[in-house]
């Protein structure tokens, strides 16, 4: 099994930044995919930026020009720019192996357990 571990979310000020980090352990390939994802209260889950194993990355209409995804060995980050209330949330990295692009209808087998990001004044 895979281990996935979130770290870097807290509280910042509209406008403001922060960096969001995953690191996996266990079982890893390098045919995958990794994602973010975030969930609010009462919202939906929706998954914010996708990287592949070739470094392709594609982003949610929602946060296109402000986050950036970015990976490393067995790890996974999230720069967050121009931060406001909308983006808080729960944020999860997500990982599928054994498969070499990241897919529309692509089912991720592991899980975070999540970082709190919370944008207030």
């Amino acid at each position: 099994q895979t281990q996935l571990v979130e770290s870097g979310g807290g509280s910042v000020q509209p406008g403001g930044s922060l960096r969001l980090s995953c690191t996996a352990s266990g079982r890893t390939d390098s045919a995958h995919c990794m994602a973010w994802f975030r969930q609010a209260p009462g919202k939906e889950r929706e998954g914010v930026a996708f990287i592949d194993s070739g470094g392709f990355a594609t982003y949610a209409d929602s946060v296109k020009g402000r986050f950036t995804i970015s990976q490393g060995k067995d790890s996974l980050y999230l720069q967050m720019t121009a931060l406001n209330a909308e983006d808080t949330a729960m944020y999860y990295c997500a990982a599928e192996y054994g498969i070499w692009t990241c897919r529309r209808g692509t089912e991720f087998t592991f899980w975070g357990q999540g970082t709190q990001v919370t944008v207030s004044s």
